[in-house]
């Protein structure tokens, strides 16, 4: 961001009254904004809307690189929080139920594949949470440093799909819990009650996203704790036929998937902690995810598994579709405070649901210039009005909306996951110092995005053949693999970027333009 634009006033620059152009760094009215007609009067209207939201707490910052005196955040603590809050709920329990209810895996199998997996790509969204501070950007303008400023609309564009899924599984799931407590109230009802509690908590920005985020993760601890004590003499290990390996590697493709898709999200809730040495935040970042993940998915696990043997489980886990009622099942044998409990943690989903969708704008708002001139706040109403309708459909269907969506998020984020990191890390020598994010605007200071781009088309190349989902199996993976697709996406687009990106260097510099 230029030093000009800068030095202009915090609540003009939230309220959305100064731009920058893209090209040339000046300044330009709001005038030009998209929103209405471009009519003075509409466009007056809709500043004085923004400027009253903001008063009144309503964040409308957009995705400009928050300046280095303004990230003075010292509560180290919420990094940890946070991501404890947003992971420690029902859709992680659902993440987990996969294994045995969906692949037909024994319980043993399952955990042990969660334990591999969680104890290691934890690692992956906790070391894209350092960015957020080093670098004050979002994840979405960080990806312009390795994809270049219009190659990055790429990622942005599928990270809204992406972030769209997350909100529509989590809703469901919060829909069914809260429905499964009361025959008055339906999972329609409670999808849009999740929905609504949730635009509210994301219409106050990242400051109260923070401060919810603190306590969210303490009524569901209490939950799986209680689940625990009255549920688990009823788990047995039962014995099981020898897992298939295609199984095997499809839950476990399905568990990355749920843990690797957060790496487009971390960087954008630690941009406050500039001053926080980088292995202070992957530390706090790792053990709020691995603390949460971990537990989350063995309940999950355990629980599906435990339902065949236990009639009042198994009609409220239904025909597989209803994750909610198989949570009010194992509460309700604790009585009335179940029931307590069972609404407690469907009302605690916007803790998961909340960053999703503040994430959603920020990544809309990277497409492109004119989605950047929108403040965020409209994205989040745009987000809600879409995922009510498509949750109350996928309600119908869940475990297979639940793997379909997690599993298409898990393709393409691995190779995003493997570009950044092969541009950090092997291309830039893990300097943060030589990202220059008064570039972020500015094409011609950017990579030409080339690399990125044939990287990413490579690894698609070689996903749709490693992928197994109901509605198709490529030959890779019917030859007995099972879906591998996340794990060839990942290595293919790595090892590929590396030398592109050296070609593209070189043809930047013939070009006349400095590499970074």
């Amino acid at each position: 961001m230029s030093s000009s634009l800068e030095k202009e006033s915090p609540k003009e620059l939230e309220a959305g009254f100064v731009l920058e152009d893209q090209e040339t760094g000046t300044k330009e009215s709001t005038e030009s904004s998209p929103i209405g007609d471009g009519a003075r009067g509409e466009q007056t209207k809709f500043q004085r809307f923004t400027t009253f939201l903001t008063k009144y707490g309503i964040e409308t910052h957009g995705i400009d690189p928050i300046p280095r005196e303004d990230r003075t955040d010292k509560r180290l603590y919420q990094m940890f929080l946070a991501w404890l809050s947003v992971n420690l709920n029902v859709l992680t329990f659902s993440t987990g139920t996969v294994g045995p209810a969906f692949f037909g895996l024994g319980l043993r199998d399952s955990l042990i594949i969660i334990l591999m997996v969680d104890l290691v790509l934890c690692a992956v969204p906790a070391y894209f949470a350092v960015f957020g501070p080093k670098l004050g950007t979002r994840a979405m303008v960080q990806s312009r440093f390795s994809w270049g400023f219009y190659g990055s609309m790429i990622p942005s564009i599928l990270n809204v799909f992406s972030l769209q899924g997350f909100l529509i599984l989590n809703c469901i799931v919060g829909g069914q819990t809260l429905a499964s407590v009361s025959d008055k109230l339906n999972d329609t009802a409670g999808i849009v009650i999740i929905a609504v509690i949730s635009l509210v908590v994301t219409f106050c920005g990242y400051r109260v996203l923070h401060w919810y985020e603190s306590f969210a993760w303490f009524p569901n601890l209490i939950a799986f704790l209680v689940m625990l004590g009255v549920g688990a003499k009823h788990i047995e290990n039962n014995p099981m036929p020898p897992p298939e390996p295609s199984a095997v590697l499809s839950y476990a493709s399905v568990v990355v998937s749920s843990v690797l898709s957060w790496c487009t999200m971390t960087p954008d809730y630690g941009v406050y902690h500039a001053d926080t040495p980088s292995w202070h935040i992957f530390l706090y970042v790792y053990l709020g995810f691995f603390c949460s993940s971990l537990p989350g998915h063995m309940l999950g696990a355990a629980f599906a598994a435990g339902a065949p043997a236990v009639p009042a489980w198994q009609a409220g886990l239904g025909d597989g579709s209803d994750v909610g009622g198989l949570l009010e099942a194992v509460l309700a044998m604790s009585g009335g405070f179940g029931k307590f409990l069972t609404v407690v943690i469907a009302l605690t989903i916007p803790s998961a649901v909340a960053p999703t969708m503040y994430s959603f704008g920020t990544s809309f708002m990277a497409v492109t210039p004119l989605f950047a001139k929108i403040p965020r706040y409209v994205y989040a109403i745009i987000s809600t009005a879409i995922l009510i309708p498509v949750a109350i459909v996928g309600a119908t269907r869940f475990y297979n909306t639940l793997v379909d969506i997690l599993s298409i998020i898990g393709y393409w984020s691995s190779s995003f996951a493997a570009i950044v990191f092969a541009e950090h890390f092997i291309i830039r020598r893990n300097r943060f110092s030589s990202y220059n994010t008064e570039d972020w605007d500015k094409p011609s200071k950017l990579p030409l995005g080339i690399a990125a781009v044939l990287a990413f088309a490579c690894s698609i190349g070689i996903i749709v053949p490693s992928m197994s989902q109901v509605w198709y199996t490529g030959p890779i993976a019917n030859s007995g693999t099972g879906d591998i697709g996340v794990y060839t996406g990942f290595f293919t687009a790595g090892l590929l970027y590396v030398p592109f990106r050296l070609v593209e260097r070189n043809v930047e510099r013939k070009m006349g333009r400095e590499p970074f």
